[in-house]
């Protein structure tokens, strides 16, 4: 007969290190579409940030502006992220985004941007684009496009004053992290 060895606190850190080396492979999809990737950042941005007690247990993703993704952020809907069911909302007034915890601001430019941030500061929402210099405007996750790969960078003040926190395994991965 065999012996069952049951490690208590090793099934969330191995489920944490297959959800980090499936965001690892989605950014070297080569032939994946660039939204269908970027929609699998998304989820991983979800998945590896603390959020606090009062965003619920729903996590609305709102997309602010021209919707890049299409059909690709309708995957996203129903699935389940730290403990929490994903939402999937278009939002064309910044106003409207004070229901949302995870906000990706299209087609950015400094002022969009800027005025986005104005209008949730101090909410628990992760920012996220995919804009050249928006981490510098304030955003906590900025994604990039180079040579048919989705990279990102993290600006942790951005995620502290949200109050929100990113997970080291996450950070590990960005191409640059501002303090």
């Amino acid at each position: 007969m065999k012996a069952v060895v049951r490690w208590p606190g090793l099934w969330p850190q191995l489920l944490l290190a297959l959800a980090a080396v499936t965001l690892a492979l989605a950014a070297h999809g080569e032939g994946l579409p660039e939204y269908r990737l970027k929609a699998a950042f998304l989820y991983n941005f979800a998945a590896y940030t603390e959020w606090p007690a009062e965003a619920g247990a729903t996590l609305n993703v709102c997309i602010y502006g021209a919707d890049p993704f299409g059909a690709e952020a309708d995957s996203l809907n129903g699935k389940k992220a730290a403990a929490r069911t994903l939402v999937v909302h278009r939002k064309t007034q910044a106003e409207a985004l004070k229901g949302c915890q995870i906000v990706f601001i299209a087609n950015a430019g400094s002022e969009p941007v800027r005025h986005v941030l104005d209008v949730l500061r101090g909410l628990p929402v992760l920012t996220v684009a995919d804009t050249p210099r928006a981490l510098q405007h304030g955003v906590a996750l900025n994604m990039n496009l180079t040579q048919e790969r989705v990279t990102f960078e993290a600006n942790l003040r951005a995620a502290r004053e949200a109050r929100l926190e990113l997970s080291s395994r996450l950070l590990r991965l960005a191409t640059g992290v501002q303090q």
